[in-house]
């Protein structure tokens, strides 16, 4: 019951990770891939023979088709995103959707099965290869990680910046921004429900054992990873929009220097020391910094509309905080790229596209003004707090599914089955 097993990654074991995932927007931490499972070794003799195959034939389309997804998942495939790539995510997608309330049964009600047949997953963040356990909620946890890695590469491939019509500076639609907001929705959807109803189901002696990649502060650190991405879209229109006011866009920074941070903090203290661990640590860190660098530019134009020259001097001291924090947020990204696997940024677009010319801009505009007005007592030396906001965006609401309607019937049969034998 709960038994494991983890295969070290230097036993001969054949994961592979690609050296160069090419261009990033949003980082996914490799794919965990199940390996196959003998349903009817285990469960032939408790099962009818259609609801053992059934079970078989949906896990074996997704074995099938995850290996195939996962050597290109981590490349960049702009030019078969809408054609082929998009597809593709989705019908594993679909897949992990269809095999989802069929898995269930074997949970339904505390059933003993649960324990009867072993899933095998390759991991991608952990130092072990892969991790065996016989517990079907340790599945139905694997299950709704990669549903929520499968969107963030949708994600991903929606906010890769595309070549426009008029062969000008590539860009990304308003409509792939608004529905990369809604898959980063979803995702955290799915992460969610499998930190708030799926790991209260694993005995602790089970959650100990599990690799990182499904540890809670990871499956924290991506929930609020979607919902960080999701603002700094949110954040891309307001400032594409003349009718979003700069208090608007600063809380909406302000949210996201917060999502980011609680991100950071859920990783502080896990073993994320191997390359994507690691990769996805330096990510985290390169966009909560980013996040303060935008943060610090709206503060410092509010406090710059103030009429005193405590709050001229504020502004100064946020203008180069932000000014700052961009500066150190360029360092990070080289960090995140230069980390095996490798990767590159896209082509400047968005939020940062804005900020990264508007801040030294307007930094050195607003701090030569200040400075010629007042003494230099009068500039802090140190960027004001920024302002707390509670943060609106949350994970779309996700529910485990209902069992599939076959296993009523397989519960009916074996009930006859009883009464037959005590008659």
């Amino acid at each position: 019951m709960g038994c494991f097993v983890s295969t070290p990654k230097d036993t001969g074991g054949n994961r592979k990770r690609p050296s160069n995932i090419g261009e990033v927007s949003v980082f996914v931490p490799g794919l965990r891939i199940p390996k196959n499972v003998d349903f009817s070794q285990a469960l032939g003799d408790q099962l009818s023979k259609s609801l053992v195959e059934r079970l078989s034939a949906l896990r074996t389309r997704i074995v099938v088709m995850a290996a195939q997804e996962a050597p290109t998942i981590t490349r960049t495939r702009r030019r078969t995103a809408t054609q082929h790539g998009g597809s593709t995510l989705g019908d594993l997608l679909q897949a992990l959707e269809d095999y989802l309330p069929v898995l269930l049964g074997l949970v339904k009600d505390g059933s003993p099965l649960q324990h009867k047949v072993q899933f095998v997953w390759d991991n991608q963040e952990d130092e072990a290869e892969e991790t065996a356990m016989y517990s079907a909620w340790y599945e139905v946890l694997s299950v709704l990680h990669l549903m929520a890695m499968l969107s963030l590469s949708q994600a991903n491939l929606l906010l890769l910046p595309r070549t426009s019509a008029d062969g000008y500076q590539p860009k990304i639609s308003e409509e792939s921004r608004r529905s990369a907001i809604d898959i980063f929705l979803k995702a955290a959807g799915y992460l969610d429900c499998a930190v708030r109803h799926v790991l209260p189901q694993l005995p602790s002696e089970v959650r100990r054992n599990l690799p990182v990649d499904l540890a809670e502060g990871v499956l924290r650190a991506l929930c609020l990873q979607a919902l960080g991405q999701g603002v700094d879209i949110q954040l891309g229109l307001a400032i594409d929009s003349t009718k979003a006011t700069l208090a608007v866009k600063r809380r909406l920074s302000c949210e996201m220097v917060k999502y980011w941070q609680q991100a950071q903090d859920n990783l502080m203290n896990l073993p994320l020391a191997n390359g994507w661990g690691a990769k996805h640590r330096l990510f985290v860190k390169w966009k909560y910094i980013e996040a303060k660098a935008a943060a610090y530019y709206y503060h410092g134009l509010i406090l710059d509309e103030g009429n005193t020259e405590k709050s001229h001097g504020m502004a100064v001291a946020a203008l180069q905080a932000a000014d700052k924090y961009l500066k150190e947020s360029k360092k990070a990204c080289e960090a995140f790229n230069t980390s095996v696997p490798v990767s590159r940024n896209p082509p400047l677009w968005g939020t940062m596209k804005y900020l990264s010319e508007k801040i030294p801009k307007d930094t050195s505009s607003k701090v030569r003004i200040n400075r010629d007005l007042y003494s230099s007592e009068k500039i802090m030396e140190t960027a004001p707090t920024l302002p707390d906001f509670s943060l609106a965006l949350k994970p779309e609401e996700c529910q485990l599914p209902t069992v599939d309607a076959a296993w009523n019937e397989e519960t009916n049969k074996a009930q006859l089955n009883l009464e037959k034998l005590k008659g």
